[in-house]
């Protein structure tokens, strides 16, 4: 391991770290773990060395730069070699709003730029300056590359991030499209430019991130022209617990009928909506997809409904970019549940030609170890991807441009 150079990739949550240290070259994770429940008695964190078993430890009380500390001082200090291989940190930050276009080495102006737009990102935002502050403290001599979320959909044009009002919001305020899921939209138009066997500035694509959150990304020629989450991930594709796109009036009307606070309407449109109100069952598309293939009411809606926005994002996507080499599917949405693939792309078989290959589509599950592939048939007037998103691979990539 002596000549090994690693990355360090952190990913601040509220109340978690996530960590992962990899070789940026091959993509070879040596160390990945998560610090969950931070700042509470039950704070614990759990890591894994390559494909070695699981280990566990609590940390009452830990707040984000005590977890680091026992990353640093109880998981690593045992392995010098490997602690010594980390030349380069990146770190994972949710929202840089027009500041940042591409990843960016850290400073104080980089710092109190994240904090600008914390109204942006308030629940992300200020766990990613502890998470900065803390590893720069752990990790003093060694670059920290800050990678943005928002930073891909930086190239969209006027027309798709301006929003239809008065333009002292915009100019004052940062009122705009700013999208989400950059860094994964990114890595997934690099791969699936190699499948098609091109450069990526020679492509167009759509690129679909369907997790808890979900967007879609139109890129064309490596660049994004457009995508669905808004001046926060609340827009767009029907989500987890998210209502995506929806009408303003419904905020006017609830608050008015029913005397509810902003905020409580924020909670509702956050937490309590999407897959999880129209299934009446879960947020989780796994009892969905069990629903579904019952015929519950209520599954068949929420599963319809998710594939018919997707769809329709999918379709308006062709007006940027002209003609579409390839449609992908990531996230966990996209990687594992087949039939979510299989019901979007006959939505779109008439009116875009697309024609998945149905016995590819059902084996193509990353939970089955499927790494990336075709899945529409020769027929198909537009090739359909599944791609498993790797977003960390990324963040190490970026940093290791700062070396």
């Amino acid at each position: 391991m002596a000549n090994l150079k690693l990355a360090l990739v952190i990913n601040c949550g509220s109340t978690s770290v996530k960590f992962a240290i990899m070789d940026p070259a091959d993509g070879h994770v040596y160390l990945s773990g998560i610090a969950e429940a931070l700042g509470l008695p039950e704070a614990c964190i759990s890591w894994r060395f390559g494909e070695e078993a699981k280990q566990k430890a609590n940390i009452p009380g830990a707040n984000h730069g005590q977890a680091l500390d026992y990353l640093v001082q109880n998981i690593l200090a045992p392995h010098p070699d490997l602690l010594q291989a980390i030349v380069a940190c990146g770190h994972r930050i949710v929202h840089g709003g027009e500041f940042y276009s591409e990843p960016t080495l850290v400073d104080d102006t980089v710092v109190e730029n994240i904090r600008k737009v914390i109204p942006f990102a308030p629940l992300h935002n200020p766990a990613h300056i502890l998470g900065i502050e803390a590893a720069r403290k752990s990790f003093p001599n060694i670059p920290h590359v800050t990678v943005f979320d928002t930073a891909f959909h930086q190239s969209m044009p006027p027309v798709a991030y301006r929003f239809a009002i008065p333009e002292e919001y915009y100019k004052e305020m940062g009122i705009r499209r700013y999208g989400a899921h950059g860094t994964s939209h990114q890595y997934l138009s690099q791969q699936a430019a190699e499948y098609l066997g091109k450069k990526v500035e020679d492509v167009n694509l759509i690129t679909c991130h369907l997790g808890g959150g979900a967007s879609v990304c139109a890129v064309k020629g490596g660049k994004c022209v457009d995508t669905s989450m808004g001046l926060t991930p609340l827009d767009g594709l029907i989500m987890a617990t998210r209502t995506g796109s929806i009408d303003p009036s419904v905020v006017f009307f609830l608050c008015e009928r029913l005397n509810m606070s902003a905020q409580e309407v924020q909670e509702i449109f956050n937490k309590k909506s999407g897959l999880l109100a129209l299934s009446g069952v879960s947020s989780d598309m796994r009892p969905i997809c069990e629903g579904y293939e019952k015929g519950d009411e209520k599954c068949v809606l929420a599963m319809d409904a998710f594939c018919y926005r997707l769809a329709k994002f999918i379709s308006s996507y062709y007006v940027p970019l002209g003609h579409v080499d390839a449609i992908v599917f990531s996230g966990g949405i996209g990687e594992n549940c087949w039939e979510a693939r299989k019901i979007t792309c006959e939505m779109l078989k008439e009116c875009l030609g697309v024609e998945l290959d149905e016995e590819l589509n059902e084996r193509a599950l990353a939970r089955l170890g499927f790494e990336g592939g075709l899945i529409s048939t020769p027929n198909s007037k537009v090739k359909v991807y599944m791609i498993p998103t790797n977003e960390e691979l990324m963040i190490a990539r970026s940093a290791f441009k700062f070396l």
